[in-house]
């Protein structure tokens, strides 16, 4: 179904998500065959007799198999803030630590009667943020210090709408979602494609020296080498369609990570220009982090939460997590009327750019009389 507006793309993620749930069974049992039938090749008479056998042990590596998966998703579903805390190195803060954040994103949610959530902070030049979480009492809200250092109030806050953008249409639910399936599902053909590489292969080369024509030297054994070259070439086929296969479950696992639409970073830059009416200051924010986003720590499944990935932002490309920061600016423009500065080459050192920001917070607020002359609204996303 086609997006047409908030809710139906709040309708749309749900769906995801529980196709995501349905789909993940199948991709299972899929993977627990192709283990089986690795363990089963070596022994196995043949082909069809490697088949046999190993639909026999189907049922018991599944039962394995979903015990173990059962237990990765209690781990998720209680630590999933904390293990996506430790791999990017975010630490909890508080309205005492850092008031200006805190108020900022305090009063984007009292504005539109929304729970506030938690406030981290990832101690890094870098520029970049994203929301987290399955329920309303895990939601997160993610920044690093290089973008609060960079950004003043008005683009700071536009950033932070942007996150609330994600939570209010369960991207960042279905972020998640994606996460702990891409990492079970390629973990074990990650580690069975390593023991197969590493252990394997000189089995297979054993047992194609052992069977090569020169190891006959009469016409019966040269029989029996026939005999077990056909034996082997069976069970060979069966270890072949299990790499495909356990090839196939990795493919889809890194599927997994896409399944979240480019388009939901273009939805969350709108919902920003609706929470803050400001399009100019997303579109600042977005160019001062054109480039200067990347965290090549964090693992590819959590830097798909990402505000912004330079590592897999590839414009039209069907592998991309994000659209380039030039297509989102150019949508912002013509959709939401704002002014392109075009690139930041350079930004100011953080000293002096904490210094501006630290000017601006001392000003005092200015409260314009009522019967002033008041300038015309921002013009609006859909103006």
């Amino acid at each position: 179904m086609r997006a047409i507006g908030l809710k139906t793309w709040q309708w749309n993620n749900a769906a995801k998500t529980v196709l995501l749930l349905a789909g993940f069974p199948v991709l299972l049992v899929i993977l627990s065959f192709a283990v089986v039938a690795l363990f089963v090749a070596d022994s196995a008479p043949g082909f069809m007799a490697g088949v046999r056998q190993t639909l026999e042990m189907l049922p018991g590596a599944t039962l394995v198999a979903v015990v173990i998966t059962a237990i990765w998703f209690a781990i998720a579903w209680f630590l999933h803030q904390r293990i996506i805390d430790i791999v990017t190195g975010a630490r909890p803060t508080t309205r005492a630590a850092e008031p200006r954040l805190w108020n900022l994103l305090e009063n984007l949610c009292i504005s539109r009667g929304l729970a506030m959530p938690s406030l981290r902070i990832i101690e890094t030049d870098a520029l970049n943020a994203f929301a987290s979480g399955l329920a309303r009492e895990h939601y997160a809200v993610t920044v690093t210090r290089g973008l609060m250092r960079q950004l003043d109030d008005a683009e700071l806050e536009a950033v932070l709408a942007h996150e609330l953008t994600h939570i209010r249409n369960g991207d960042a639910r279905l972020g998640v979602v994606a996460a702990v399936f891409a990492g079970i599902l390629s973990l074990i053909p990650d580690l069975f494609l390593r023991a197969f590489r590493f252990g394997r292969i000189s089995t297979a080369g054993a047992r194609r020296r052992s069977s090569s024509p020169s190891s006959s030297s009469s016409s019966s054994s040269s029989s029996s080498s026939d005999s077990s070259r056909s034996s082997g070439g069976g069970s060979g086929a069966l270890a072949i369609v299990a790499i495909v296969l356990i090839i196939l479950v990795w493919v889809l696992a890194v599927a997994l990570r896409f399944a979240l639409s480019r388009n939901r970073e273009f939805l969350a830059d709108a919902g920003a220009v609706e929470l803050t009416r400001n399009p100019d200051a997303m579109i600042m924010a977005l160019r001062k982090i054109e480039g200067r986003s990347n965290l090549p720590q964090v693992p590819d499944q959590v830097r798909a939460l990402f505000l912004d990935d330079q590592k897999n932002a590839r414009g039209a490309s069907f592998w991309a997590t994000h659209p380039t920061i030039a297509e989102r600016v150019g949508a912002l423009v013509q959709h939401a009327g704002g002014r392109d500065p075009g690139p930041i080459a350079a930004l100011a050192p953080p000293s002096a750019a904490e210094s501006v920001v630290a000017a601006a917070a001392d000003q005092p607020t200015v409260i314009a009389s009522p019967w002033a002359p008041h300038p015309p609204p921002a013009r609006g996303p859909w103006g």
